[in-house]
């Protein structure tokens, strides 16, 4: 088994995310930009994730899918950069907590919002949604983000990276509001020099592809 690392991704997909994650771990790694509806439908890609979506890694025979799980499996791999509290300290609970907050009540709440999947105005109902609501979720993250510098101890995580972003992203196109709590805890992740490394990197990509997109 060699452990070469190969990311899986579109300069325009939550592979974002996953891209940043792999600039603080700052371990080589070799990126494979996928087609939407092309090469991520072909069979080589399907081996690798039969949804057929971004983002993905293979790091030698270990493959995983899923934007918070890839975080929380490169955290582990590279214990060195320190992205996450070592097993067994208590930092761990709250670190977990808000990694999965984060995809679990916080995509599901923001993508709802943005189908305008309406959840009735009933306790039961919200319990079934698990959610409750986007503003119950909101309000909670606002609360956590506004009380520390970092969301599990006090150092910046693989959690912090991932609330950051949906934070950045929600923001940028308008699917979270832009609350003042919000766009500190942002801007100072955002900050970050892998951070920034990884947004020159994808942005400098979808730059070459839409030079290299024929003009109508």
């Amino acid at each position: 088994m060699t452990d070469d690392l190969v990311f899986y991704t579109h300069p325009m997909s939550r592979g974002r995310i996953v891209r940043w994650m792999l600039e603080e771990v700052g371990q080589p790694y070799r990126t494979e930009i996928m087609g939407f509806g092309t090469t991520t439908r072909q069979p080589g890609y399907l081996a690798i994730n039969p949804m057929g979506k971004v983002p993905a890694i293979r790091h030698g025979d270990a493959v995983v899918t899923e934007c918070a799980a890839i975080l929380a499996y490169l955290a582990d791999a590279f214990p060195g950069a320190c992205l996450a509290p070592p097993a067994g300290d208590r930092a761990r609970g709250p670190y977990y907590r808000w990694l999965f907050f984060g995809a679990g009540p916080v995509e599901a709440a923001v993508v709802n919002s943005v189908l305008k999947v309406e959840v009735p105005d009933d306790p039961q109902m919200r319990g079934m949604v698990g959610y409750g609501s986007l503003e119950a979720v909101l309000d909670t993250l606002e609360g956590a983000v506004s009380q520390t510098e970092y969301l599990a101890g006090d150092r910046f995580s693989a959690a912090d990276l991932y609330i950051g972003a949906h934070l950045g992203w929600g923001m940028q196109f308008g699917t979270i509001p832009k609350r003042p709590a919000f766009e500190a805890y942002a801007s100072r992740l955002y900050a970050r020099p892998a951070a920034v490394r990884a947004r020159e990197i994808d942005d400098a990509l979808i730059a070459e592809q839409k030079a290299a997109a024929p003009s109508s």
